[in-house]
């Protein structure tokens, strides 16, 4: 097995601290479409999967109409966005970031990628990575995946001898582990973020508690 060179970092939920804001931000969309129902932080980190369809069925029991998102979406993205900035990093990301260096990483999330830009600027993080990216202004609700395949195309680009065996996802949820599995990549999920140990240990890869935690484990191989 070849040696992890390069760690591709998730952002919401795993460098950035905002799983009750999201908890917040995904009631206030059950709210505009009509929904009573509020879900726990419990409730949510149990529950919670891409694609983003199958994961609101399972909050409310029944399908969100195709009609019903873009309003869901509208009133998520409203509250989120009037938020985020009283979020901040993970407890220990830059200690983490800073013990994976000088060897390489970058960020790939499906926060919308003109907002993550800025945000991270805003916390002086751009010159942490070597490339960022995040979800296309389209609505999209779909796996990771496919985006992940897309990053190593850039990444390989400036590095072509980056092969994805040497490439380490480090996310919160299952589906960051599924586009880790899909591209050759290793997996290690964060407790911290989206997904209860409980269900990111049905996954079948190393779970952490801290992201030092991950850096040490990946820095073992």
């Amino acid at each position: 097995m070849s040696t992890v060179k390069h760690i591709v970092w998730d952002w919401n939920g795993t460098l950035f601290d905002d799983q009750d804001l999201v908890v917040a931000a995904t009631n206030a969309s059950l709210a505009a479409i009509g929904v009573r129902q509020r879900i726990t932080n419990d409730q949510y980190k149990d529950l919670y999967q891409r694609p983003m369809e199958d994961f609101y069925a399972a909050l409310i029991g029944f399908a969100v109409s195709p009609a019903q998102w873009p309003v869901l979406d509208a009133a998520f993205g409203e509250h989120y966005l009037s938020h985020m900035r009283e979020c901040g990093l993970s407890a220990d990301a830059l200690a983490a970031m800073d013990a994976w260096s000088p060897r390489t990483q970058s960020l790939l999330s499906m926060f919308g990628h003109e907002d993550l830009l800025r945000l991270t600027g805003e916390m002086e993080l751009h010159g942490r990575f070597h490339r960022i990216d995040g979800r296309p202004a389209e609505l999209d609700f779909g796996p990771k995946a496919k985006y992940l395949v897309q990053h190593l195309e850039q990444l390989r680009a400036h590095e072509p001898a980056l092969t994805a065996d040497q490439v380490a996802l480090i996310g919160d949820c299952a589906d960051d582990a599924y586009a880790a599995f899909h591209v050759g990549a290793r997996a290690v999920l964060y407790t911290g973020g989206s997904s209860s140990r409980t269900v990111l240990e049905q996954v079948g890869v190393p779970v952490v508690d801290s992201l030092s935690e991950a850096v040490a484990l990946l820095a073992q191989h």
